[in-house]
């Protein structure tokens, strides 16, 4: 057993020959590298897989019960300082490791064929499977100035692969945005560390933690400073995992390739921070007032994650605030001190996250033949519509990640999101409430997302392409109008920047002669009158979908409590077992249970919840509601509700809270207009001052007698 452990520094570095081939490829043989660019997919995919064997093996280890290994080289070594480099592995390493690697795989399957047509095809495997180096790195490091090394690098590769198409601007301005903003998070990390080793003289975690629980409950040092240092440290995570209030540049991230929104920002790095804090729980559980503020970011952060996305028409943007809202759960959780159901959600997050966000790649190529390779007009879900029957493969995984996120037995996120909410309410009843009704709005706006995109009938302008005069136009409003070519025009721009009313009424079917026309386009071989459909993507996209599909299906079984006789539901799970010795490494774990009554309440009330907001979702967006259209007094009476409330929550929303403006005032328009401003008076000071060393000994002397005067006049 020690003997595998011992080879446990190869998981980080098996990705690196493909990176390093490829780029020596791209630079002494670059037409060759670029001719057979496809085939440098199957080795990425082929170390990435022994990475994940290897990670198996190490896992099965830690839930047979094996202690604790770690091995350490000396980096440097001067007097008293020591820095030392190594690998810890332990069952929180061992979580992290099987769930990059598993995701990585599925996502670079995916992206083979999803990238299959873009210039940057090798240069994007080079970023992913370096990101897939530095984020193992990551979980494996042994010490925190190692973890801030491979953060960096994580933190690198997010800012490339975000920036991927990087001649759009936008996506220029994203990269930009994220980067940024995750150097505020980075830089209190960093001060973190110093701090801490100002304070222990050392940076192992073992030390550390030991120190942490044996001084700080004695007031051997000093709490003031031990908890700033907490505090920065923690700030890192909240840049990382997009906590309130750096969480802004999560959903500008979107403007990357799918593929990296599925392994980046729903897997792996946002997961980075929750890693960060459970790493260092030991730590933090010693300083109640740190965990306090955790458990207050996480729910301000799941309560806004779920507000803003209500309203969203960009489908990767609104999964995008779905994953902040679901790492505000996990960091409640962690707040709370309940670990176990941090970990157990962020497993069942990812994969049914990474679901979601490849489903929203293939949605995505099925209509780039219809409205352009625009993400504007792509990934607008006030486009979209009617799918289901176009991509019935990639309606069902949807559905069901869909359901899982919304909380729905027997899927993965049900089991590990009923555990927080149950938690919450022990913990307190205002994190209770506040857990409790996010779960509801999830349910709804998730169900949204399924009902824009797979219900209902197209609603796309279809334009003639290959006819020389004005094409027609043909769409269906959101509020259930046609709309033809003499509309006016005004109005129809208002219905696309609205967005989708929260009271539209039904949305009547196309034409068939419409629906079977889709859009008609000129073929570079000069073939006119060729009609596009909506179409299923191939089966190296959908093979990643289905392996996702059972993962979102079946992994919420090593959270399922075992029966203990009839009266009692022990504790002891599959997760808590591979759990303890992470749990007991400096502290002690209670084996409590819990009645199966209570479980059974607890159930029924979450789903009750996501059962609710399935329903009202359904009412406002489903397709074939007219029972409740016929109700002439219940429609009134939500019409004239949302009559008044429509404009400030779906302002608030779709604006995304107002803080990305409110950053964009303060710190652009103010704080550089100082900077601006101080630059442009040195300038003009300057100016004037270079005339006064002229060499003239009265111009010296007038300006003397000058300053004195000004002086004597001020402090006589």
């Amino acid at each position: 057993m020690e003997h595998t452990y011992q080879y446990a520094w190869v998981i980080p570095l098996l990705p690196l020959p493909v990176i390093m081939s490829m780029g020596f490829g791209l630079f002494l043989i670059p037409t060759a590298t670029k001719n057979l660019r496809r085939i440098w997919a199957f080795p990425s995919i082929l170390l990435l897989s022994i990475a994940l064997v290897f990670s198996v093996h190490l896992s099965i280890q830690q839930i047979n019960g094996s202690s604790i290994y770690q091995y350490l080289w000396s980096w440097t070594i001067n007097n008293d300082f020591s820095l030392e480099f190594g690998y810890l592995i332990d069952p929180l390493t061992s979580i992290m490791l099987i769930l990059i690697t598993t995701v990585g795989i599925l996502v670079l399957i995916y992206s083979d064929d999803y990238m299959s047509h873009d210039e940057g095809y090798l240069r994007f495997f080079v970023y992913i499977s370096f990101f897939n180096t530095a984020m193992l790195g990551l979980v494996t490091s042994s010490n925190l100035i190692q973890i801030y090394f491979f953060w960096e690098l994580v933190g690198m590769c997010s800012y490339l692969l975000i920036g991927f198409w990087f001649t759009r601007p936008i996506a220029a301005s994203a990269c930009q945005k994220a980067f940024v903003t995750n150097r505020v998070g980075d830089f209190g990390l960093l001060l973190g560390i110093l701090g801490f080793f100002w304070i222990t003289g050392s940076l192992e975690f073992r030390d550390l933690f030991k120190i942490a629980n044996n001084w700080i409950p004695n007031n051997g040092i000093n709490s003031l400073l031990t908890t700033l240092c907490a505090f920065l440290l923690f700030l890192g995570a909240v840049a990382k995992s997009a906590q309130f209030p750096l969480h802004v540049w999560l959903p500008d991230a979107m403007e990357g390739p799918t593929p990296i929104s599925a392994l980046i920002h729903a897997a792996t790095m946002v997961a980075a921070g929750i890693f960060l804090v459970a790493r260092l729980f030991p730590l933090f559980i010693s300083l109640p007032l740190i965990m306090n503020f955790i458990s207050l970011v996480g729910t301000v952060t799941l309560f806004l994650g779920a507000t803003l996305a209500l309203a969203q028409r960009d489908i990767k943007r609104s999964l995008a605030y779905s994953t902040m809202s679901q790492l505000g759960y996990m960091m409640l959780a962690l707040g709370i001190g309940s670990y176990e159901a941090a970990l157990f959600h962020l497993i069942t997050h990812a994969y049914s996250k990474a679901l979601l966000f490849l489903g929203s790649g293939s949605v995505i190529h099925s209509m780039e033949p219809l409205v352009g390779y625009s993400p504007d007009k792509s990934q607008n879900m006030v486009l979209m519509g009617g799918l289901r029957k176009y991509v019935p493969i990639t309606r069902t995984t949807f559905l069901c990640g869909t359901l899982s996120l919304c909380g729905i037995p027997p899927l993965a996120c049900f089991w590990s999101k009923d555990e927080i909410l149950s938690n919450s309410w022990l913990y307190s009843p205002f994190f209770g409430i506040i857990a409790s009704f996010t779960a509801g709005l999830t349910a709804f706006y998730m169900f949204r997302i399924y009902l824009l995109t797979f219900d209902g009938y197209l609603r796309v302008h279809f334009q003639n392409y290959s006819s020389t005069k004005e094409g027609s136009l043909y769409s269906i409003s959101l509020w259930g109008k046609s709309i033809s070519k003499g509309v006016n025009r005004d109005f129809v721009l208002s219905t696309m920047k609205g967005g989708v009313s929260f009271f539209s009424q039904n949305i009547p079917q196309i034409p068939g002669n419409t629906r079977n026309k889709i859009g008609s386009f000129s073929t570079p071989f000069g073939a006119k009158n060729t009609f596009v459909y909506p179409h299923e993507t191939g089966n190296t996209m959908l093979f990643p979908l289905l392996i996702l599909l059972l993962f979102t299906l079946f992994i919420g079984s090593i959270g399922i409590h075992f029966d203990n006789g009839i009266k009692k539901i022990s504790e002891l799970t599959i997760l808590s077992k591979w759990l303890t010795p992470s749990i007991n490494l400096f502290q002690e774990s209670s084996n409590s249970s819990i009645n199966s009554y209570e479980f059974l309440i607890n159930a029924i009330s979450s789903v009750s919840l996501a059962i609710l907001g399935l329903f009202i979702a359904y009412i406002f967006y489903g397709s074939t509601y007219s029972f409740f259209q016929n109700l002439n007094f219940l429609n009134s009476l939500v019409k004239s509700f949302l009559d008044q409330v429509k404009e400030k929550i779906y302002s608030w929303s779709y604006n995304r809270g107002y803080i990305d403006v409110f950053y964009t005032r303060v710190f652009i328009s103010v704080i550089d207009g100082i900077i601006n401003g101080v630059g442009l008076a040195g300038f003009c000071i300057g100016e004037e001052i270079k005339y006064v060393g002229g060499g003239r000994i009265s111009s010296y002397l007038f300006f003397f007698l000058c300053y004195v005067s000004l002086f004597l006049f001020f402090f006589p």
